[in-house]
């Protein structure tokens, strides 16, 4: 993980957006615009990494925003494994810049220092200066322009690791891991106090007791998971009002969902699916973890009133309609026997592998029922399928032009895959890719 780190309005959302190869970040040419920090999955030479972008820093504002804004930047280096130190380099430093510099050399987090705006005579002239912060090398670099980022992205190569720690020698991979997520006061803790048959967690009807994100290992019968509890996950806004240790808190079920095999989105029956749950569980999608959804409290309402908030949390989250839906409560024990039976069907589902023989015979069905078709007068042809990796499910399609695919005809070919092998609880990944002219030619 690595932050941009730098004061208020010199580029750091700029640069963002274009290490992240698209526009996430609100840019804008007044200080102060980025206050929470913001999260993309970026690559450098191939390697994988999380980028986190910061707030301006400057200790020395006496905005009380400011002061929010800082408890961010340092919540962020907190986590993160390398920073990016922007300056700005048509600028001389100021005392903000030197409080950055200090606060950075009480960390032992690798940094890379670039010079924003270094595309005139002033940033030449202001060059010298900036090493007066006592850094090996400054690189000079135009956010705006996206000059300097290879050499860039090749120093942020060099302090990723060649390859993602392994957790085998911690923890048989075999064991899932399973993150309980929701928004605060939906009893995540309680369930798994429940589970646990000890009071492990600590409860409290105060939303954002739960700060770290815990993992307990649950052995039941003979099996074994690992769960993963989290802090509740509010909107952003509240996150601010809430302060630095609630939204650090919110970044580590972040991370959780990246560890985990399966999540279990808790929503309190009785306050019923909201948008945010909509967010959270979109979030675990996005992350490619599998999903179970338990309506937690149920014993508070009627049958009927049960029904209705199924009903309910089935339109807020009517985009994940594979994800199982379950009644539970944490406090009388009610639905912990199914929630498990659940969470291992979705672990199976997340880990299932499809032959390549099996797979391009139901897609040689699935073409001759419903053709894929044309895109401005160009036919689509579709040469064969494979099932690149699990955890989630993941296919390439190979075709004469990725690009003549319609969405609608790539819905279409998820829900059939999703008809014929079920991959109940977990999300499907079908990547389309274009069959080059040169190897069609060879064959």
């Amino acid at each position: 993980m690595i932050a941009i780190v730098g004061r208020p309005n010199i580029g750091k959302s700029t640069l963002f957006n274009k290490l992240a190869r698209r526009s996430i970040a609100v840019v804008e040419d007044e200080p102060g615009v980025t206050r929470d920090r913001h999260y993309a999955d970026c690559w450098a030479l191939g390697k994988e990494f999380t980028l986190i972008d910061t707030g301006g820093f400057d200790p020395f504002d006496e905005d009380p925003r400011s002061a929010g804004i800082a408890g961010q930047v340092k919540l962020a280096l907190e986590e993160c494994d390398g920073v990016i130190f922007m300056l700005d380099g048509s600028a001389p430093l100021t005392p903000a810049d030197h409080e950055a510099a200090k606060l950075l050399r009480e960390t032992d987090k690798p940094v890379i220092y670039v010079a924003n705006k270094s595309d005139s005579e002033r940033a030449a002239h202001h060059a010298l200066e900036h090493y007066a912060l006592g850094m090996d090398e400054l690189i000079p670099i135009s956010a705006l322009h996206g000059r300097g980022l290879g050499k860039l992205e090749d120093r942020i190569a060099e302090i990723l690791p060649d390859e993602m720690p392994s957790e085998e020698d911690e923890l048989d991979e075999s064991i899932p891991r399973v993150a309980i997520i929701g928004r605060p006061n939906a009893g995540k803790s309680s369930m798994i106090n429940r589970l646990l048959g000890e009071d492990r967690q600590l409860v409290d009807d105060r939303p954002g007791t739960t700060v770290d994100s815990v993992d307990t290992l649950l052995e039941r019968g003979d099996k074994r998971y690992v769960l993963i509890d989290t802090a509740g996950i509010r909107r952003q806004r509240n996150v601010r009002k809430a302060g630095g240790v609630e939204a650090l808190g919110v970044y580590q079920a972040i991370r959780a969902l990246d560890r985990a095999d399966v999540a279990v989105l808790m929503i309190d029956a009785y306050e019923g699916a909201a948008e945010q749950d909509a967010k959270i569980a979109g979030l675990a999608v996005e992350r490619g973890t599998a999903l179970v959804i338990a309506l937690n409290k149920s014993d508070l309402m009627s049958a009927e009133q049960r029904k209705k908030a199924i009903d309910h949390a089935r339109d807020v989250l009517s985009f994940c309609p594979w994800a199982p839906l379950i009644t539970t409560s944490a406090l009388e024990g009610r639905g912990t026997n199914q929630l498990l039976s659940r969470i291992d069907d979705a672990v199976a589902e997340h880990r299932k592998r499809i032959s390549t023989a099996e797979l391009n015979r139901f897609f040689a069905e699935v073409i001759e029922r419903r053709p894929p078709p044309t895109f401005k007068n160009k036919p689509v042809r579709i040469y064969y399928v494979t099932q690149a990796r699990t955890r989630p499910p993941t296919f390439i399609v190979m075709a004469n032009d990725s690009k003549l695919i319609h969405f609608s005809y790539a819905r279409y070919i998820v829900n059939q895959l999703r008809q014929r092998f079920g991959f109940q609880g977990t999300p499907l990944r079908v990547i389309y890719r274009s069959k080059s002219t040169r190897a069609r030619a060879r064959r």
